[in-house]
């Protein structure tokens, strides 16, 4: 059984791989390619879940981790960020090993890549659909077919499509908002596609990247591949976006309780913000919360109780406000399970997690 006597990242594995196997359905049932992106779990262990469903090409969020996955089994990796030319040397290495796709979005990148590139790599174009964090304009036609023929002119270079990741949809209210949002960025990615497709680029492929769109749409009708990340474990954001259930979250951080003040309505937990980060919901104008609160069960973690939420966190301490009511049930020295805002972010800090049982999982080394 699982010991806890510091905060402690737990792992629900029949629910990562329920979670698992109902995108890889979707996926499936669209006839989409399904690339799922590692960057939630970091884990070689968690990877070969994925494996037991047929999944076979991936998406990773640094070159660290791609090298890490190739050297567990990898052999299709997209590294899904834009290509950072200091790390052409491991490039070059790890193109000769695997079949490696990178991010472009300028032509400066392109050449340094023509000039610098010594294997096949396969190449999409960062493209912006609204969310406005990095990429070329959906709508600029001139800048992206200029990267695009100067990529078919390259030896090494094998031009793939456009890559679009719509993170827009995380600052939504409701289901209906993401699904503006996704149909709103395949009209405008179908729309550029046509157009360089009358300019003679017969094959565009077009990939999508966030959970909350893969969770909610069921038909990928016009995308060729889907890139979800998050859904592996999902978390509390998601929750409030309606992108999954809570029976769907699959990750809890175990918090030892160090003191109890129910005059004040607060406990006190060892677990603060370099366990859970400092993401946080609003649950008014006023109030924040960093986590919601669950009680242990034999099964792992209860329903997240209403009256007891995360109120506060600094460095190691966690200020959990609970009803007397609730602080009746528990006593220092006792478990209460966070529900995590962000669940990458808190596995990235954590670092390892425990399966329910007490086995360890380890995450990719920090480099």
């Amino acid at each position: 059984m699982l010991f806890v006597e510091k905060p402690t990242l737990v792992i629900n594995e029949v629910r990562v791989k329920k979670n698992i196997r109902k995108m890889v359905e979707k996926a499936n049932k669209s006839k989409v390619a399904f690339r799922p992106h590692f960057k939630t779990h970091q884990s070689a262990i968690v990877g070969e879940w994925f494996r037991e469903f047929g999944v076979e090409k991936i998406a990773v969020s640094s070159i660290d981790m791609a090298e890490y996955f190739e050297e567990n089994g990898w052999k299709d990796i997209t590294i899904a960020f834009p290509f950072n030319i200091l790390q052409i040397a491991r490039v070059n290495k790890l193109a000769k090993k695997i079949t490696l796709n990178l991010l472009v979005e300028s032509l400066d990148v392109i050449e340094f890549l023509k000039e610098n590139i010594t294997s096949q790599i396969n190449l999409w174009i960062k493209t912006d659909a609204g969310y406005h964090r990095t990429g070329i304009d959906w709508n600029d036609e001139g800048t992206l077919s200029k990267l695009i023929r100067t990529v078919k002119s390259t030896k090494n270079l094998l031009f793939e499509g456009l890559l679009v990741h719509s993170g827009n949809t995380y600052s939504t209210k409701s289901k209906e908002e993401i699904e503006e949002i996704y149909e709103d960025t395949i009209l405008k990615l179908k729309n550029i596609q046509e157009r360089l497709l009358l300019q003679g680029f017969s094959i565009v492929k077009l990939s999508i990247g966030d959970t909350p769109s893969c969770s909610i749409i069921n038909d990928f009708i016009g995308i060729d591949e889907i890139r979800p990340g998050n859904f592996v474990f999902y978390d509390l954001s998601q929750l409030e976006l309606g992108s999954c259930s809570e029976d769907q979250i699959a990750v809890a951080l175990a918090c030892p309780i160090v003191a109890l003040h129910p005059q004040r309505e607060e406990i006190i937990v060892y677990g603060g913000g370099i366990h859970l980060s400092k993401e946080h919901l609003l649950i008014n104008e006023n109030q924040k919360t960093y986590g919601a609160v669950t009680l242990p069960t034999k099964s792992g973690w209860g329903k997240i109780n209403a009256n007891a939420y995360v109120k506060s966190i600094s460095q190691e301490h966690g200020l959990v406000h609970a009803s007397k009511e609730f602080q009746k049930q528990i006593e220092v020295g006792d478990i209460l399970f966070i529900i995590p805002i962000h669940s990458c972010m808190t596995a990235n800090l954590m670092k390892r997690y425990f399966t329910i049982n007490g086995i360890e999982i380890k995450m990719m080394p920090t480099f």
